[in-house]
């Protein structure tokens, strides 16, 4: 029986100038099977759309100030920059109201609910967060990325695709996907984040055999 086995791929540097689905093709094309799942970090996914922003370009509001004192954490929204950054695509008064209301349902046992109605709370990158020389910048989510994913696995004929953000306090989510996954069996799969966006350069992980994987499941 084929083994699931996660393969790391080395890039160059990618800035706003690559397209992604081309740099994948570039890099992975000679090992990617079509039973093969191909995964790609949302933050590099987010630098190829130019969807990145740096501290100094930003003014940080009064609503930015107060709210990032209650994150807990050292978060990106814990940070006054990566805070303003999420509020100027968000809104400002929204992501204070939907706050606000985030803490009244915590009262009651139920979390995130601040993260699931301002998405950019959750998806942005502060400073450090990803491949250099963009770790000097705050990367928003990507746009997108189900589209994304699709491109992908037409690209490279393989069984599917996935833009992903894991990290390595085990955290681990599927933005997007191509149609006919399971994002949260993907999730755990890729929980250890083979991943590496800093020196490493290895922004994309191909699951090998991962169409066996889901045929032998389904027979049990």
């Amino acid at each position: 029986m084929a083994e699931l086995e996660l393969v790391p791929v080395k890039t160059r540097i990618l800035t706003d100038k690559d397209d992604i689905v081309d740099v994948i093709e570039e890099y992975a094309k000679d090992i990617v099977s079509p039973d093969d799942l191909v995964c790609s970090a949302e933050s590099v996914v987010a630098i190829t759309q130019r969807r990145y922003t740096r501290p100094e370009e930003l003014t940080p509001s009064w609503q930015a100030r107060l709210m990032r004192r209650f994150v807990p954490g050292e978060g990106s929204m814990a940070s006054l920059y990566g805070m303003q950054a999420a509020m100027n695509l968000e809104g400002e008064w929204k992501m204070m109201f939907w706050f606000f209301i985030g803490f009244l349902a915590k009262l009651v046992g139920k979390n995130g609910v601040w993260y699931a109605k301002c998405r950019q709370a959750s998806l942005t990158d502060d400073v450090t967060g990803t491949m250099p020389p963009f770790d000097k910048c705050i990367v928003y989510g990507p746009a997108e990325p189900d589209k994304v994913a699709e491109k992908i696995k037409q690209r490279m004929g393989c069984y599917g695709a996935v833009v992903a953000d894991v990290n390595d306090l085990k955290r681990s989510a599927v933005l997007g996907h191509s149609k006919g996954l399971n994002p949260k069996e993907i999730a755990k799969i890729l929980i250890d984040n083979p991943f590496g966006n800093a020196s490493q350069k290895t922004p994309i992980v191909v699951i090998k055999n991962y169409a066996q994987f889901v045929k032998n499941r389904n027979k049990d």
